[in-house]
């Protein structure tokens, strides 16, 4: 069934694909205690706290849905940043550099440090990764140019592996 025209788009990019409200990321992630990873997400990140039982608990992250999940065995822990982690890209860099002294303040582990990658190009962008309680590992990045962020095909560089 074909939606409706007034829901279609005449962006040439988006030509026959139905216009959509908001939508939300979710990404549900181990943990090994809840109490921790409320007191982690909601004090140290600034999380809201949503539901919760004993086995999970549902957190915002600057509007979208995290959902913390009871596992009884740890997370291996990873030697370096790939192949797991996941994190935010901010638009606006006083965002970026908020959540920096916010996680500085409520002493989070840094994974890696706050920096710039791709100094000069179109790919320019600040990055740090920080490390929850249960190895889980978040990147938190903000952009020089918008288009980078899912744009600028004709390079090749992707994170720390170029």
């Amino acid at each position: 069934m074909q939606p409706p025209v007034s829901q279609i788009s005449t962006d040439p990019a988006l030509i026959g694909q139905p216009l959509m409200g908001q939508v939300l990321f979710h990404l549900a992630f181990p943990v090994t205690d809840i109490a921790a990873a409320k007191t982690y997400y909601g004090e140290g990140l600034g999380c809201r706290i949503g539901r919760e039982n004993a086995k999970s608990v549902i957190l915002n992250l600057y509007g979208h849905q995290l959902v913390a999940h009871l596992v009884e065995q740890p997370l291996p822990i990873q030697t370096g940043i790939y192949p797991r982690h996941f994190g935010l890209v901010f638009t606006e860099l006083a965002d970026w550099d908020a959540l920096i002294a916010r996680s500085q303040h409520y002493g989070l582990q840094f994974y890696q440090s706050p920096k710039t990658r791709f100094v000069g190009s179109l790919l320019e962008h600040r990055t740090f990764f920080l490390q929850d309680p249960f190895h889980n590992l978040m990147e938190f990045k903000h952009y020089a140019h918008p288009s980078a962020i899912f744009g600028e095909v004709e390079f090749t560089q992707i994170g720390d592996r170029t």
